[in-house]
């Protein structure tokens, strides 16, 4: 059996979980921690909506969010036309748990899982990266509103 590929990491933000959870749907604060296309929508993600790009080498990445369970949970699945092997939506996805800890909230990030992919350890690498970027600006994002 491979082992799983899974970054996990974790932050306390001083700011309730609803706060939090606007830093994860609305386009406006989405795009300070993450890349969105210039064209995306200002509306607030939900279940079902997706961002599209088109790779520079061709083909597409494409994320779908498949879970929004308001101020719990947020899961986005990850696609990109030009694996090789094809994972089922949501094998390889993006997970944001909140929970709600004396007035702030904790913050756990899972994202992967990279092995069923081929060079599963490059995605790896660089989502470790990512996750731990992203949350200090998903922190400073949640404790400034």
């Amino acid at each position: 059996m491979t082992t799983q590929l899974i970054v996990k990491d974790e932050i306390l933000i001083e700011a309730a979980p609803s706060k939090v959870w606007e830093v994860l749907i609305n386009p406006k604060y989405v795009a300070q921690w993450d890349e969105l296309p210039e064209d995306y929508p200002s509306e607030n993600m939900r279940e079902g909506s997706k961002v599209v790009w088109e790779n520079p080498n061709g083909g597409e990445t494409i994320t779908t969010i498949i879970k929004a369970e308001e101020m719990k949970e947020l899961v986005i699945a990850l696609y990109l036309s030009n694996w090789k092997v094809q994972p089922n939506v949501g094998d390889v996805a993006y997970r944001y748990v909140l929970e709600e800890v004396n007035g702030g909230t904790v913050l756990k990030i899972e994202i992967g899982d990279f092995s069923l992919l081929e060079k599963g350890q490059d995605y790896y690498d660089a989502s470790v990266e990512f996750a731990s970027d992203s949350k200090q600006v998903i922190k400073q994002l949640a404790e400034s509103l």
